[in-house]
């Protein structure tokens, strides 16, 4: 059985049809270039309401995905309540992950980075990874924390996911 990758949108706006979302294909590109795994690539919509994020995310998890990414829903904003989502679903919460991403936005000339409230954590095996809703940031974000992607999904119990070595170089400790 091929590992599974959820993508999550979270966007009102999107969800309703009002514009089209551009995140969620942004965040299935960049994975299809960096798993050298043959996975099954699943992608929903929900809007900006903790329920409806927190079930998604359950369901993801529930069907076995392996890697659930978010995008949407991080900021200051009142509708922003992605974070408040993931603290009701998630068993352990990887702080690490946001902290990079904030890091390597602040490298890129992002100075609003710092009201990123993106995090990650594990819920039953699959690890959730919040990205930033805008498809340009998605990329470096997942530049800067995929390498250690694989591995944490291997230590929460997951299956194993290679990453491609002429796109990027995965983490893995030495055995031995």
């Amino acid at each position: 059985m091929r590992p599974r990758i959820g993508i999550l949108t979270i966007s009102d706006r999107a969800s309703r049809g009002i514009y089209a979302d551009e995140s969620g294909p942004a965040i299935e590109t960049v994975l299809r270039g960096f798993v050298a795994t043959e996975c099954e690539y699943v992608r929903r919509m929900v809007a900006d309401e903790v329920p409806a994020i927190a079930d998604a995310i359950r369901a993801f998890a529930d069907e076995g995905c392996a890697l659930i990414c978010t995008t949407g829903g991080t900021g200051p904003a009142p509708r922003d309540v992605t974070p408040e989502a993931m603290a009701q679903v998630c068993q352990k919460l990887l702080p690490g992950f946001g902290e990079e991403m904030r890091r390597a936005s602040l490298a890129a000339g992002v100075p609003t980075a710092i009201l990123s409230r993106q995090t990650a954590g594990i819920v039953g095996r699959s690890l959730v990874v919040n990205l930033p809703g805008r498809p340009a940031s998605v990329k470096v974000c997942l530049d800067a924390v995929f390498p250690a992607i694989p591995y944490c999904i291997e230590l929460a119990g997951g299956p194993s996911l290679e990453g491609d070595p002429a796109v990027v170089t995965v983490f893995r400790p030495k055995k031995g």
